[in-house]
């Protein structure tokens, strides 16, 4: 269905103009009916470019209404696994063999048709992922960027063949860089489409085939990944579709001895358990895991405090504190704590929650009962360590919200600097502040965690920035962004990758060195 908007609309997390938010709303009010009269069918795994059912499914409902049926999907088995990584196998040789221009080309041409696709996509995300509209369209215009970055970085890079230095007249010697063989993509739920499109799109430019396994609770943006990527033209069996829980599809996918690579985001327990099976093989493949982060912000004495404010506000509650680069504790200078407390209090009071995909909503519910639980428990932890809940701290209840997953987005004050919910991730909407006297103090308390994600600091004073930028131990640092203190980032822009517990890889997502990781070198000397 062709909306009314226009389509070089271009949304990111950090910059929209007015000028572009009513065709933006316009597009979306009039594919919302026709999205959800979609709903409720039943819908296969894709191997080898054909069809696959079994014998069981799950369902798929919104964390907005869990009344809303969205989609059935399969509940894969090992052997499905099985199936998808010999039919990538097969095809890899004659991917592997086409020139890097082609293979280029069509995965621009799966970027392109996700940008094709964005209002249908944006709307189906806000229902299954329960993200508002701007997160939402933002999350499908940076899949379809990070896909062409990649495909750029090869272009740029000539295909990876670079010339070397000869010891004598006749030599020729070259490093080639060429694909490994067969990827797992193993995507989260919170970007369900930028965090599974990427890491596809970089194996895929790079000569490797995919079979890929989408979280459970956003797996119906997964298919739609799968059928855009055969719509675009990516040969049968180049890209595999599976679906299923992760003790049995994930773990075969761990484990199948057929799989050259794995590309992993989720959480800190799970990727280090993949790392840990994946050393005990006989022999090393590359495994590149994105796991989180517990992320400061630092708020200086020469901070403007509006702007520091507005991006704690943006990055703590943003997709509902369900991002890895979410700023869930910051750390205050005393002699400014009371008036920014204030402020990021009276501004969270304004925050709109409810249906994501209305309007003037700008925080949904969370994905599922689960993370109801992580955040009552953190609530229940901090009442009883003696932390002030300054403002939220409950399930949501009423009409509204009853037959969904909504929470108060919450400040915790009063806890100690040492207290577990200054250290553990919770991927729910809570943040929590304390004041330190010294720029030193913050930066030891903000190194002081197995994370490395993502960091902000609000200072007028350069000297403290650069000193901020040299020792805090992330992989991507952000100063006075109003936008988000420690999100936002965006293909070709800012590489977002972690260090420490937070990424195993040190090459960052949407930068110049993430689509190397897909591929080994090869020394190549001809004597003529």
């Amino acid at each position: 269905m062709e909306t009314t908007a226009r389509k070089d609309i271009k949304i990111t997390y950090s910059t929209m103009s007015a000028d572009q938010m009513d065709d933006l709303h316009r597009a979306i009010d009039e594919e919302i009916p026709r999205v959800r009269g979609t709903f409720g069918k039943s819908w296969p795994m894709y191997v080898n470019g054909q069809p696959v059912k079994s014998d069981k499914e799950f369902e798929d409902r919104s964390p907005i209404d869990t009344r809303i049926l969205i989609a059935k999907l399969q509940s894969g088995t090992k052997d499905h696994v099985r199936q998808a990584v010999a039919a990538a196998r097969a095809a890899f040789p004659a991917w592997a063999a086409l020139p890097w221009q082609e293979r280029v080309r069509l995965v621009r041409k799966a970027a392109d048709t996700i940008r094709d696709h964005r209002w249908e996509l944006s709307v189906v995300m806000g229902f299954e992922a329960g993200k508002n509209r701007l997160e939402c369209v933002g999350d499908v215009e940076e899949s379809a960027d990070l896909m062409s970055y990649y495909g750029d970085q090869v272009e740029h890079n000539q295909g990876f063949v670079k010339p070397m230095n000869t010891l004598g007249p006749g030599e020729d010697n070259r490093s080639v860089l060429r694909p490994y063989g067969v990827w797992a993509v193993i995507s989260p739920f919170n970007f369900p489409m930028a965090l599974a499109a990427g890491p596809s799109g970089g194996a895929l430019v790079a000569g490797n085939t995919v079979v890929f396994k989408p979280a459970s609770d956003t797996a119906y943006m997964g298919l739609r990944l799968a059928e855009i990527m055969n719509e675009a033209g990516i040969p049968k069996g180049v890209f595999n579709f599976v679906t299923g829980g992760g003790g049995t599809v994930g773990q075969e996918l761990i484990d199948n001895d057929g799989i050259d690579g794995i590309v992993f985001t989720g959480s800190y327990d799970v990727g280090m358990k993949l790392i840990r099976d994946n050393a005990t093989r006989r022999a090393p493949r590359p495994v590149i895991t994105e796991m989180g982060g517990k992320n400061p912000a630092i708020v200086m004495r020469s901070a403007d405090l509006e702007k520091a404010s507005d991006g704690v506000m943006r990055s703590a509650f943003g997709a509902q504190g369900q991002k890895c680069s979410a700023c869930s504790r910051v750390y205050v200078s005393r002699e400014i704590r009371d008036r920014f407390v204030q402020l990021l209090v009276e501004k969270t009071k304004k925050i709109e929650v409810g249906n994501p995909l209305e309007r003037d909503v700008w925080l949904g519910p969370v994905i599922n009962e689960g993370a109801v639980k992580t955040y009552e428990r953190a609530i229940a932890q901090a009442k009883k360590d003696g932390g002030k809940i300054l403002i939220g701290g409950q399930r949501l209840t009423g009409p509204e919200f009853d037959h969904g997953y909504f929470v108060a987005p919450t400040v915790i004050d009063g806890l100690p600097k040492e207290h577990p919910l200054f250290s553990e991730e919770l991927f729910v909407p809570i943040t929590v502040v304390a004041d330190v006297m010294t720029l030193d103090e913050a930066i030891e308390l903000a190194n002081r965690t197995e994370y490395g994600l993502t960091a902000g600091i609000f200072s007028e004073d350069d000297k403290e920035i650069e000193k901020f930028f040299d020792q805090v131990q992330a992989g991507v640092l952000y100063a006075n962004r109003r936008s988000g203190a420690t999100t936002g980032a965006w293909p070709g822009i800012n590489p977002f990758g972690g260090w420490k517990a937070s990424g195993s890889s040190g090459r960052g997502t949407g930068g110049p060195y993430y689509v190397q990781q897909f591929m080994r070198e090869q020394s190549r000397v001809r004597i003529r």
